[in-house]
C-alpha cells in the first residue's frame, strides 16, 4: 500500500503544470465574425490613415444563380449526344478495344515512368534531355516566323491525314 502511495506521488510530481491564462494575448485585433445576409452587399470597413479613422465601403460579390446565365452542362443532352453517336457506330467492337488498349497503354507507361524515377540519377538525365529537345522545338520550329509557317502547314496536313480528308 505505501508503494502505490508513493508511485501516485511520484506520478504528480512528474506531471507537469499547465498555467491557465485567462488574458488574450494576442498582436492580431480582435474581429467580429462576418454576418453574409442576402440584401447587403457591402462592409463598412474602417482603415487608419494620417488624418484619422476614415469608413471605406468595401464591394461583396457573389456567384450569380444557374437562372441568370446558362454555363451549366445539360446532362441529359449530353447522354443524348452521346447514345446517338454510339447508335452511329458500325464497328463497336473495334472502338471498344481501341479504348481498352489505350487504358492498357496508360496504365503500363505509369509503369515504366515509376520504374525509370525510381533509378538514381537517371530521372535528372531525362529532365535534361527533355530540356534539350524543348529548346531545339523552339529553335527550329517557334523562333522565326518560316519556321512557324512550316509548322502550321505539317499540323494542318497532320489533321487531314486524321480525319481521312486527304
Amino acid at each position: 500500500m505505501a508503494m502505490t502511495v508513493a508511485a501516485s506521488m511520484a506520478m504528480a510530481v512528474m506531471v507537469p503544470r499547465v498555467p491557465s491564462v485567462s488574458a488574450r494575448c494576442s498582436a492580431v485585433p480582435y474581429l467580429p465574425p462576418r454576418s453574409f445576409g442576402r440584401s447587403s452587399f457591402t462592409v463598412p470597413v474602417k482603415l487608419l490613415s494620417g488624418n484619422g479613422l476614415h469608413k471605406v465601403e468595401l464591394m461583396k460579390t457573389r456567384a450569380s444563380s444557374s437562372d441568370e446565365t446558362s454555363t451549366a452542362i445539360d446532362t441529359n443532352e449530353l447522354f443524348t449526344d452521346l447514345k446517338e453517336k454510339w447508335d452511329g457506330l458500325e464497328n463497336k467492337t473495334t472502338v471498344i478495344i481501341y479504348g481498352g488498349g489505350a487504358i492498357v497503354a496508360v496504365w503500363l507507361s505509369s509503369i515504366v515512368v515509376g520504374a525509370i524515377n525510381s533509378v538514381p540519377l537517371l530521372p535528372k538525365v531525362m529532365e535534361l534531355v527533355g530540356l534539350g529537345y524543348t529548346g531545339w522545338f523552339v529553335y527550329r520550329y517557334l523562333l522565326f516566323k518560316s519556321s512557324r509557317k512550316e509548322l502550321a502547314e505539317d499540323i494542318d496536313s497532320l489533321k487531314k491525314k486524321i480525319a481521312g480528308t486527304e
